[in-house]
């Protein structure tokens, strides 16, 4: 064990705790007048940016635009499907946001008229403004798998969006009999936090252990490696040895269709009946990003990687999923640093400055079992274009004692109590 790296990635977790996913924001210039700042989508990005947006510039007018009245938190969404956690706690009010003199409007986007700078509601008002910030989030690709719907979804759920989705699925758990089969099928990327399909099949490998032991999780994975695969896959062989099966993209593991009528995942090489099928689609940035013109072909938004400006549309900012952030994975850290580091940017330009270069970090933990958790860091500045990953950064040794995966998840969920904070207050 490297004594050195321990501490040293200990040094960036406290960093983080401290700062919220954030090593150096950069500090912006007052402007001299107030301006309009529209940010549509309540999650880790929009709301810590409409938070942001006020704290560097109280003169602005800033409006929060999300249709629900409630976040659910993604993060430790996984430890509720598989009972460990209550889904109260990851529910989050936009109470404090409003009491910050932000104006919270619960309804849904429908429409951006970039040229005059106008947002259209669903209830047939609109919102004027100088800058708009988009965080989205993403949308699930229904077209992109043979059988799979929205009514699909429903038998054979995707919980890839937290909410009704999370509590369907826990509760197919529930109900499923002792030596069942739960297959989880996961698709190529880019898609929302990379590692959370295996930290979902291993929490949901802990609840079968505990209550269903003749049970098993299959993985239907359309790539052949995943983000702290060695780390994961010693978890496994060390915790639930024989009850975790993976197959690869190139053993055959890509989904090519489902029927829900018999809860039926197929593959190029083979077809799999499930008492539990766990299927997540294909992605995209949410609807709100394609209506105003700022996504490409991939059905993702390129932008400017200092400032988050889109490379499509003027006046329009994308953090979060959406954007094509280069080497930042989707994740809710990622989202969060973003909105700091656009916000301060959108600040500096209403001033007529250029923003500053940021330096943003995000981190990502996995919980595989209570009280055993790991995790991987990274620091990130704007190279050729993009975000490029640059020292700093690490992963959670192999082979590391009991003590130190202890430690990673109480830093995990101190790291979650401080995030969640500084976006909901």
């Amino acid at each position: 064990m490297d004594v050195t790296r321990l501490s040293t990635r200990r040094d960036v977790f406290r960093g983080i705790a401290a700062t919220a996913a954030a090593l150096a924001l950069p500090r912006p210039a007052r402007a001299q007048t107030a301006g309009r700042i529209v940010v549509i989508g309540g999650g880790f990005g929009g709301a810590a940016c409409a938070r942001a947006l006020r704290r560097d510039n109280p003169a602005l007018q800033v409006t929060l635009v999300e249709p629900k009245t409630f976040y659910f938190a993604c993060p430790f969404s996984n430890e509720a499907i598989a009972g460990l956690r209550e889904f109260e706690a990851q529910q989050f009010s936009y109470d404090k946001i409003a009491a910050e003199g932000i104006a919270v409007v619960a309804q849904t986007a429908v429409k951006v008229d970039a040229r005059a700078r106008t947002v259209g509601l669903a209830d047939g008002m609109s919102l004027s403004f100088d800058r708009l910030v988009l965080s989205p989030g993403i949308d699930l690709r229904f077209d992109a798998l043979a059988g799979y719907n929205e009514a699909a979804a429903a038998k054979m759920p995707h919980a890839w969006k937290a909410g009704e989705q999370s509590l369907l699925l826990r509760r197919q758990l529930e109900a499923m009999e002792d030596g069942g089969l739960v297959v989880l099928a996961v698709p190529a990327a880019p898609l929302r936090c990379p590692p959370a399909p295996y930290e979902r099949a291993s929490l949901i490998a802990h609840y079968l252990k505990t209550h269903k032991p003749r049970s098993k999780v299959l993985i239907l994975d359309a790539k052949d490696g995943f983000s702290q695969q060695r780390l994961f896959e010693q978890a496994w062989q060390e915790l639930y040895p024989g009850m975790i099966e993976r197959i690869a993209l190139s053993q055959g593991g890509r989904v090519t269709s489902v029927d829900p009528a018999t809860n039926t995942v197929v593959t190029d090489f083979g077809n799999y009946t499930a008492d539990v099928a766990n299927v997540i689609p294909p992605q995209k940035a949410g609807r709100i990003a394609e209506i105003a013109g700022a996504t490409d072909a991939t059905g993702w938004c390129p932008i400017d990687p200092v400032s988050f400006e889109s490379k499509l549309v003027p006046n329009i900012h994308i953090i979060g999923d959406a954007c094509i952030a280069g080497a930042i994975p989707k994740s809710a850290s990622a989202a969060h640093a973003q909105a700091g580091a656009c916000a301060a940017a959108i600040v500096s330009l209403m001033a007529g400055k250029p923003p500053e270069m940021p330096r943003l970090t995000g981190a990502c933990f996995n919980t595989v079992a209570p009280g055993y958790a790991f995790s991987l860091t990274g620091v990130y500045a704007p190279r050729e274009g993009l975000y490029n990953e640059i020292e700093g950064g690490g992963t959670s040794p192999l082979d590391a004692p009991r003590e130190v995966r202890a430690r990673e998840a109480e830093t995990a969920l101190t790291w979650f109590g401080t995030i969640t904070a500084d976006t909901f207050g």
